[in-house]
């Protein structure tokens, strides 16, 4: 079992910057894969960043690459992701999720989520 408490959304204005972090329990949050995502109203939730349990690994929705950095710190259980240059685009509420298998892109892959953090980029 793995519980993931995700936290750094808020309001900023574009062309700022957010790190959020995500903090897992459980001794086995080194063994899983780790992604980002993201939903905004009326939308599907859709893949943002994802992350090896290594972190050798990592990968990128299209719309994100070049602004956004994910990376973890296995010796504190959590995960990081690191948004720059950010769009009114990017507002939507941001999961983070653990895969047991590998990094995965649609989140029925996913085993385990946390609640999420709103993120919203104003004009």
């Amino acid at each position: 079992q793995v519980q993931l408490v995700e936290s750094g959304g808020g309001l900023v204005q574009a062309g700022g910057s957010l790190r959020l972090s995500c903090a897992a329990s459980g001794r086995t949050f080194s063994t899983y894969a780790m992604g980002w995502f993201r939903q905004a109203p009326g939308t599907e939730r859709e893949f943002v960043a994802g992350i090896s349990w290594s972190g050798s690994s990592t990968s990128y929705a299209d719309s994100v690459k070049g602004r956004f950095a994910i990376s973890r710190d296995n010796a504190k259980n959590t995960v990081y992701l690191q948004m720059n240059s950010l769009k009114p685009e990017d507002t939507a509420v941001y999961y983070c999720a653990a895969d047991s298998l590998r990094i995965g892109v649609r989140a029925n892959e996913y085993d385990y989520w946390g609640h999420g953090t709103q993120v919203t980029v104003s004009s």
